[in-house]
C-alpha cells in the first residue's frame, strides 16, 4: 500500500472534522424545524398583538415568533409591499428573511462547498492531466466521403494544398527527392468560406485520422496546462501515425508576442512556445500536417509563419460568381427546388457573400416554402431569403408609419437609386423598398457591383456620392433643417470609405501619396467628404424630376425591381 504522505494525512483529518461538524449542524438544524400556520391564522395572531417578530424576504415563506413561546413559525409570503408598514403599525418587530433563520440552514451547504473546493484545489495539483486534459480524439473523415469534390469553388485553394494530399499518402515518394513535407499550413480569410472543410478534405482525400480542435482549447488561467494540451495533441497524432491536426482560430494563442515580462501572458507565451517546439520537433516524413485557420492573420506571431512551421499561407477568399454558382448548385441537391429557378441571376446578387451564407440562404428558402406548405421551392421563396437576409423580413404591421416618414423614406432611397443608377450603370440596383424591416432600416436599396479585382479612384468617390445622394435628397426636398438620422450608416460608410480613400489608396489630391494620420488625414477627409456631398445634391437638383418618378413610384407600390426602375429612367 503507498504511503501517504504528510499534506494527504493533514487534507483527510480536514475533510473528516468538516463533515462531523456539517452532520452536526443538520442534525441540530432539524431538531429546531419550523412549524407551518396557514396566513389566516397568522393574521389573527398580529390583530390579537401575539406576534413579536416577523423575518421578511424574498422567498415563498416567512419565518416569525410569538411573545409567548420560543418556537419558529413559518407562513405564505403574500410578499405585499405594505405588509411590513402594517406590522410595524401593530407593533411587531420587522427583520430581512435569513437574520434568525436561514444561516442555520445555510451552514452546511457552506461548510459542504468549502470541502468539496479543497478536495478539488488538491486533485487538481496532484493530478494535472485529470480535469485538465484536452480529451481530444479523431474523426475519421474518409468514412463520410469528406473530399475535394466536396468543397465547391476555391479552385486556386484546393490547387495549393492538392500536393500536401500526395505528401500525406507517400512521405517516402519524396524523401528520396530530399523534399520535406510541409509542416504545417495556415488558412486564412474572412468568416464562413470554408477554412474548416478544406482541412477536413484534405483528410478526406489523405484517408487518414483528423484531430480537430480550437485555439480557446488551450487558453487556460493555470499556467502550464496548454502547452501540456499542446504536447498531448501531437502525441496522440504521432500515435496515429499519419494524421491532419486542425486548430481552428490559432489567433487565440498565437497573437504576435509582447516584449517585456510585464506586459505579456505568460500562459499564452508558454502555449505558443510549446506549438512552436513541437512543430520543430516532427520529422517531415512521419506524414502529419498541421493546418490552422485565422480570420487574422497580421495578428500572428512571426514565429509562427516562418518557414519549417507554416509554411504555406493558403488564402480562402469569398467565392466569386462561378464559385458562388457552384456553391448553390451543391446546396441545391436534395433540395426540391423548381427549375424555374435562376441559381446563375441569385450568383450574380450575391456579391460578397461566403459560402455559409449560401447555404443559409438556401436554407431560408426552404423553410419558407415548408412554413407555406409548399411542395417545391420557388423563385419567391427564394427572393424573399434573399432579402431576408440582406436586410431582414418585412414588418407585417405598418399602420404606425405616418405619410410623411413615408414621404421621406421614398426620396432618400430613390435618392440613392437615382445616383448609382446615373453615375455606376454596371451596378445592379436589383430592388429598392420603402417597407422597414425587421433590423430597423426604414428601407433600402439594394446596389450590387460586379465582381472586380480593382476599383479605380472614378468608382470609388461615384461609391461615395450614391451613398451620400440620400441625405442629399432629403435636404433638397424637404429643406436643411429636416434631414433626418436616416442616413446614418450611410455616413459611416462613407467615412471608412473616404478614410481608406485618402490615408490607404493614395488618392487624394491634397495628400497624395503620403500616409499621414492624426490631425492632418482627418482634415483631408472632412473637406473629401464635403466635397462628394456637395456633388450629391448638385446631382439630385440636376435630375430632381427623375427623383419625383421614382419617389411617386414607391409611395404608390412600396418596392420596385430593377426593370420598373429602368423604366421610370428611361
Amino acid at each position: 500500500m503507498k504511503k501517504l504522505s504528510r499534506k494527504q494525512i493533514i487534507g483527510i483529518l480536514c475533510a473528516v472534522v468538516a463533515l462531523v461538524a456539517v452532520v452536526s449542524v443538520i442534525v441540530v438544524d432539524r431538531g429546531e424545524a419550523a412549524e407551518f400556520v396557514p396566513y389566516a391564522q397568522f393574521a389573527q395572531w398580529v390583530d390579537e398583538g401575539l406576534v413579536r417578530e416577523v423575518a421578511i424576504g424574498d422567498t415563498l415563506v416567512m419565518a416569525f415568533q410569538l411573545h409567548s413561546s420560543e418556537n419558529l413559525y413559518e407562513t405564505s409570503n403574500p410578499r405585499n409591499p405594505a405588509l411590513t408598514e402594517q406590522l410595524l403599525l401593530a407593533g411587531v418587530d420587522v427583520v430581512e428573511q435569513g437574520a434568525f433563520v436561514g444561516i442555520t440552514s445555510l451552514l452546511p451547504f457552506v461548510l459542504l462547498g468549502g470541502v468539496f473546493f479543497f478536495a478539488f484545489r488538491a486533485m487538481s495539483k496532484n493530478s494535472g492531466k485529470g480535469a485538465m486534459a484536452l480529451n481530444v480524439t479523431a474523426t475519421d473523415v474518409s468514412q463520410s466521403k469528406i473530399g475535394f469534390q466536396s468543397v465547391a469553388g476555391n479552385v486556386e485553394a484546393k490547387d495549393m494544398v492538392s500536393d500536401v494530399v500526395d505528401f500525406i499518402k507517400n512521405p517516402d515518394k519524396y524523401a528520396r527527392y530530399g523534399a520535406r513535407m510541409p509542416r504545417g499550413m495556415i488558412f486564412y480569410g474572412p468568416p464562413g468560406t470554408g477554412k474548416t472543410l478544406m482541412a477536413r478534405a484534405i483528410a478526406g482525400e489523405a484517408g487518414v485520422p483528423f484531430f480537430a480542435v480550437s485555439g480557446s482549447d488551450f487558453v487556460q488561467m493555470y499556467v502550464g496546462v496548454g502547452a501540456g494540451r499542446v504536447r498531448e495533441l501531437f502525441k496522440k497524432a504521432r500515435e496515429a501515425g499519419r494524421a491532419v491536426i486542425f486548430i481552428d482560430e490559432i489567433d487565440a494563442v498565437g497573437k504576435t508576442r509582447t516584449s517585456g515580462a510585464s506586459g505579456g501572458n505568460d500562459e499564452r507565451d508558454q502555449t505558443l512556445n510549446a506549438l512552436l517546439t513541437e512543430m520543430s520537433g516532427f520529422e517531415g516524413t512521419e506524414g502529419i500536417v498541421v493546418i490552422a485557420a485565422t480570420n487574422r492573420l497580421d495578428t500572428l506571431d512571426e514565429a509562427l509563419l516562418r518557414p519549417g512551421r507554416f509554411d504555406r499561407q493558403v488564402e480562402i477568399a469569398l467565392p466569386d460568381l462561378v464559385g458562388r454558382e457552384s456553391i448553390l448548385q451543391a446546396h441545391a441537391n436534395g433540395k426540391p427546388i423548381e427549375k424555374s429557378v435562376d441559381l446563375a441571376r441569385l450568383a450574380k446578387q450575391t456579391v460578397f457573400f461566403s459560402g455559409a451564407m449560401l447555404e443559409n440562404l438556401l436554407n431560408e428558402a426552404a423553410i419558407n416554402a415548408a412554413k407555406s406548405g409548399k411542395e417545391t421551392i420557388g423563385q419567391a421563396e427564394v427572393d424573399k431569403a434573399f432579402y431576408t437576409v440582406i436586410a431582414g423580413s418585412e414588418k407585417a404591421d405598418r399602420s404606425g408609419i405616418k405619410d410623411k416618414e413615408r414621404r421621406i423614406t421614398a426620396y432618400h432611397e430613390g435618392g440613392h437609386a437615382l445616383a448609382t443608377k446615373l453615375l455606376s450603370p454596371e451596378n445592379s440596383v436589383a430592388k429598392i423598398t420603402i417597407i422597414p424591416s425587421t433590423k430597423g432600416a426604414g428601407g433600402f436599396c439594394l446596389n450590387l457591383p460586379p465582381d472586380k479585382m480593382y476599383y479605380t479612384k472614378a468608382e470609388l468617390e461615384c461609391q461615395a456620392i450614391s451613398l451620400l445622394a440620400g441625405r442629399a435628397a432629403e435636404e433638397v426636398v424637404f429643406g436643411a433643417e429636416n434631414v433626418t438620422t436616416g442616413a446614418s450608416n450611410d455616413i459611416q460608410r462613407v467615412n471608412a470609405l473616404v478614410k481608406d480613400y485618402v490615408t490607404k489608396y493614395g488618392m487624394s489630391n491634397k495628400l497624395g501619396l503620403a500616409t499621414a494620420t492624426g490631425e492632418v488625414a482627418d482634415q483631408i477627409c472632412r473637406e473629401t467628404v464635403n466635397q462628394l456631398y456637395e456633388k450629391a445634391a448638385e446631382l439630385v437638383r440636376r435630375h430632381k424630376d427623375k427623383l419625383d418618378k421614382i419617389a411617386d413610384a414607391l409611395l404608390e407600390k412600396e418596392t420596385l425591381n430593377e426593370d420598373e426602375l429602368d423604366l421610370l429612367l428611361a
